[in-house]
């Protein structure tokens, strides 16, 4: 049956889908239950007249240069960012620093001196402001960028989960839990991220987490209603295997999650390289179109021969990047999830050679319609100045920090970061299939939308 590209939103259901939104817990307040440990799971406190006070976090970080993760998130905390046509200057306020790397180009002295942020030498500290007690409402972890070892598999070895524990010790020591936001995947090893999921679940503090892919522009505005009979998923994009794959997994799962009955959970993980590849391509109808569905959304494809505007091929693919891999999620309700990185003309990845540099997303549904869309990702310094796709992913931290409410279920990216990590283990054991069944993760997605909407 030939596709049938579903139609992009009426204005009127636009308008819907944004009163949805607006609905959602974005700036209403929320209490403070207690946890079954009796640690107050708190969303900030009141002023002594009763009104509120300004909400304090903590960021923890690696490192703080220019275009580093750290950078991003403490310069909109501090100075602001663009939003919706206006500057927004954030609601909270960033009041101390624990930053673990300090290179010749570190830019977190400067602004903690410019702004009046203090950088502390533990995390402890950093959450206590020095004293006894906790004294913020809010942490950021942000374990990414710096100069850290890899591991067997190539994953670097970002102290997350170390920053992570640090911060639930200081909780327990002190008897009381704060919103905590990490940066992209819980850990690079499954155990450590299934103790990050125990223990925020066992100290009841809201857990927000995951990339900036399922909240940044998507081009065409795309956002699939709940309750859509979805069969089968793929993700197209780049990067180097062991940390870039999340961006891909959760360009999908984000949509995924949207069809009738909700996520279940993943129950097998196959990863495919080159050959494989274009074998599977070649074999399976569905993905073949849904992949070249993606990639027809694509802006930064590698072009045919002679510049020209050709229509994508599996002979294509082969030419602009020999070096492809693909990973094969089967969902425990029949569903299928595909993601592609086409890596270009060298191993490893590397920016320059590869075919595209962007993160595309296709869904069939039961009936044979195909929707799709580019999720627009600019990356700096060549597309823009100040990587504004960290802007939604700013305001939905803020938005948890006040409220105490995360904008979609941590369950989303406890799946993603197993996706990832047991990806990369099929991957390095030459694509054996390898049965997940802990990773049978199920929940229910928040009606959103998430993404921001010009």
């Amino acid at each position: 049956m030939p596709a049938r590209p579903i139609p992009p939103l009426s204005r009127r259901q636009f308008a819907g889908a944004i009163a949805g939104a607006a609905a959602l817990p974005w700036l209403t307040s929320c209490s403070a239950p207690r946890t079954s440990t009796g640690m107050r799971a708190s969303a900030g406190a009141a002023g002594a007249k009763g009104t509120p006070k300004r909400k304090r976090v903590a960021l923890i970080t690696t490192i703080v240069r220019k275009f580093s993760h750290g950078q991003h998130f403490v310069d909109r905390l501090l100075e602001g960012y663009g939003w919706h046509g206006r500057h927004h200057t954030s609601p909270l306020d960033l009041v101390s620093l624990y930053v673990e790397q300090f290179p010749e180009n570190d830019v977190s002295r400067e602004r903690a001196r410019r702004h009046g942020v203090k950088l502390f030498p533990s995390i402890a500290e950093a959450l206590t402001l020095g004293g006894s007690q906790l004294a913020v409402d809010g942490v950021l972890i942000i374990g990414e960028h710096g100069d850290y070892p890899r591991d067997a598999k190539g994953q670097p070895l970002y102290p997350r989960f170390r920053f992570f524990k640090d911060v639930v010790r200081t909780f327990e020591r002190v008897g009381r839990a704060v919103p905590v936001f990490q940066d992209k995947h819980f850990a690079m090893d499954w155990r450590e991220a299934q103790e990050t999921y125990r223990d925020a679940q066992r100290l009841g503090f809201p857990l927000m987490a995951g990339s900036s892919l399922p909240v940044t522009w998507r081009i065409p505005e795309v956002e699939i209603p709940l309750g859509t009979p979805l069969v089968e998923s793929v993700g197209v994009g780049y990067g180097h295997h062991g940390y870039y794959d999340i961006h891909t997994i959760e360009t999908a799962q984000c949509m995924s999650e949207r069809r009738a009955g909700g996520e279940v959970g993943v129950k097998s993980v196959r990863a495919l390289k080159n050959e494989a590849v274009w074998q599977l391509l070649g074999e399976r109808e569905s993905t073949r179109r849904l992949c070249f569905a993606a990639l027809n959304r694509s802006q930064t494809l590698a072009p045919a021969p002679g510049y020209t505007f050709a229509e994508p091929s599996i002979a294509h693919l082969r030419r602009v990047s020999p070096f492809a891999v693909a990973y094969v999620f089967e969902h425990h309700d029949g569903f299928r999830t595909t993601t592609f990185h086409f890596n270009g003309t060298v191993e490893p990845f590397h920016r320059d050679t590869a075919s595209l540099n962007d993160f595309t997303y296709a869904g069939l549904t039961q009936r044979g319609d195909i929707v799709s869309t580019l999720m627009f990702l600019p990356m700096p310094p060549t597309m823009c100045t100040l990587a504004s796709f960290f802007s939604p992913l700013v305001r939905h931290i803020e938005t948890m920090m006040l409220t105490g409410k995360t904008a979609w279920p941590i369950e989303r990216n406890y799946l993603t970061t197993g996706m990832t990590l047991h990806a990369v283990d099929s991957l390095l054991g030459g694509g054996a299939t390898l049965a997940t069944p802990e990773l049978r993760i199920p929940y229910q997605p928040t009606p959103g939308p998430h993404f921001w909407n010009a």
